[in-house]
């Protein structure tokens, strides 16, 4: 692994997280740092689930791919942002 990749996965990461944060409806309790961190696993499972699924890469931006990389980023920051908003309260 080289320090491009791990570079290129931080900014694909920052971009898919963003994508998923934005189109989240309501207001998010998490940071951009968080934010970052889930839009990269994000990345990685939706490449991951791409290929188990057999989708073809293709010269260019792979859209089946990005779209799942993107629902998983809104799935994560939904959860990550209800984790810590349930873990916030007193009882």
């Amino acid at each position: 692994m080289t320090i491009e990749s791990i570079l290129g996965a931080i900014v694909i990461g920052a971009v898919i997280g963003a994508i998923g944060r934005l189109l989240l409806p309501g207001r998010q309790a998490i940071g951009w740092i968080l934010t970052i961190v889930v839009g990269i696993v994000a990345a990685l499972l939706g490449t991951l689930l791409a290929q188990v699924l057999g989708v073809e890469t293709t010269p260019g931006i792979d859209w089946i791919e990005l779209v799942m990389q993107v629902v998983l980023a809104i799935v994560g920051v939904g959860l990550v942002a209800g984790l810590r908003r349930g873990s916030g309260r007193s009882v």
